[in-house]
C-alpha cells in the first residue's frame, strides 16, 4: 500500500486534527444542551464540528467549586458515546485547581478529549498541570492552554514546545486587562481586537508559536453574541489573516457561523481535489495542472484544505474520501 498523504506531506510534526469550533459552557442546563447540539451537528455534518468544553473556571460559583466539579465529572462521564467533551479547570495557582483535577480526571478522564488549563504563564505552569493530571490517572490526556498575559505571550514558543500541549488559545479579555488600562476597552470588541497593535502582535505570536511546534492555534471569543455579522467577520479574519485553525464559541448561535468561516470554499475544495488526484497519479512527483507547476510543497497545502473540508462537513469526491478513511 502506498504511503498516506499525511505521512508523505506533513511528517511527524503535523498538527492534530481537531474540530474547528470549541464551545464553552458552564451552567448545567447549557452544558447539557451543548452536548445535545454536538450530537445533532455530528449527525447533520457527518463529522464532529465542535468540541464541548465544560467550564469550571467561569462556570463554578465562588464557594461552590467542589460541587460544580462533581457536576462536570458526572456530565463528562455520562456523555453520549463518541462525544468529544473536555473540561476547563481552574488555573494552577487557584485553590480549586488540585481538587478540580483530582475529582474530574479521576472520575471521567477516560471520557475527556483534553483538559484546558487557563492563565498559563510559563512552561513551569504546564509541568505543574501535567503532574497533577498524571497523578489523577490522566497520563494520556492532552493539554490545551490559554495564553492571557504579556508574560505568557513572551513564553508562547516554550509553552507550545511542551509535548503534552496540543493547542494554544488566545485569551483576549484577560490579555487586555493585564495592561493596567494601557489598552482601551475597544480592543476587546470584535473589530478592535484586530486593529490594536499590542493585541494584533499577541495574536500573531500565539498562532506562530503553535504552528512552529505542530500545535493547534485557537482563536478566542467574540462577546457580541447577538451580532452574527460581527462574529462571522471576526472568525473569517482569524482564519484567513491571523493563521488560526480553531475558534471558541460561547453561545450556541455562534457555532455554525464559526464552522462556516473556517471551512474552505467550494472552488478551493475543487482545486485541491484536482491537484491531489494529479499528484497521486504522478506518485507525488511534480505535475502541471492548468498551466501551474505543483510539487510536494503545494501538495501539502492542498491536502490541508481537504482535511479542513472534511472537518467542516464539506462534500468531497470518492478519491479524497477513501484517503481520509484510510
Amino acid at each position: 500500500m502506498k504511503a498516506h498523504p499525511r505521512e508523505v506531506l506533513l511528517g511527524a510534526r503535523s498538527a492534530p486534527l481537531l474540530p474547528v469550533c470549541d464551545h464553552y459552557s458552564g451552567v448545567e442546563a447549557r452544558m447539557r444542551k451543548s452536548l445535545q447540539l454536538q450530537a445533532e451537528l455530528q449527525q447533520a455534518f457527518g463529522t464532529c464540528v465542535m468540541d464541548v468544553t465544560l467550564d469550571c473556571e467561569d462556570g463554578a460559583p465562588v464557594g461552590g467549586e467542589a460541587e460544580h466539579a462533581a457536576l462536570v465529572a458526572e456530565l463528562a462521564r455520562t456523555a453520549p458515546p463518541g462525544a468529544r467533551v473536555a473540561v476547563r479547570v481552574h488555573a494552577v495557582d487557584h485553590p480549586a485547581f488540585a481538587s478540580d483535577v483530582a475529582q474530574i480526571v479521576a472520575q471521567a478522564g477516560q471520557r475527556l478529549c483534553h483538559v484546558m488549563v487557563p492563565k498559563v504563564e510559563s512552561v513551569d505552569d504546564v509541568a505543574q498541570a501535567v503532574a497533577a493530571i498524571d497523578a489523577a490517572g490522566g497520563a494520556d490526556l492532552p493539554l490545551h492552554v490559554l495564553i492571557e498575559s504579556p508574560r505568557a505571550v513572551h513564553h508562547a514558543f516554550e509553552i507550545a514546545a511542551h509535548p503534552r500541549v496540543q493547542s494554544l488559545s488566545f485569551g483576549l479579555m484577560d490579555f487586555v486587562s493585564a495592561h493596567g488600562g494601557a489598552v482601551p476597552a475597544q480592543a476587546m470588541t470584535s473589530t478592535g481586537q484586530f486593529t490594536h497593535p499590542l493585541v494584533v502582535r499577541a495574536k500573531l505570536e500565539v498562532a506562530s508559536a503553535a504552528h512552529a511546534w505542530g500545535k493547534v492555534p485557537a482563536h478566542g471569543v467574540v462577546t457580541e453574541i447577538a451580532d452574527r455579522a460581527a462574529l462571522r467577520e471576526a472568525a473569517r479574519r482569524a482564519a484567513r489573516e491571523f493563521g488560526y485553525t480553531r475558534m471558541w464559541s460561547i453561545h450556541p448561535d455562534q457555532v455554525l457561523p464559526i464552522v462556516e468561516a473556517f471551512a474552505p470554499d467550494a472552488a478551493e475544495v475543487e482545486q485541491a481535489q484536482s491537484v491531489l488526484e494529479a499528484a497521486l497519479r504522478a506518485d507525488w512527483g511534480p505535475v502541471n495542472v492548468g498551466g501551474v507547476l505543483h510539487d510536494r510543497a503545494s501538495y501539502r497545502y492542498w491536502w490541508q484544505v481537504i482535511e479542513r473540508a472534511h472537518r467542516t462537513g464539506r462534500p468531497l469526491g470518492s478519491t479524497m474520501k477513501a484517503l481520509l478513511d484510510a
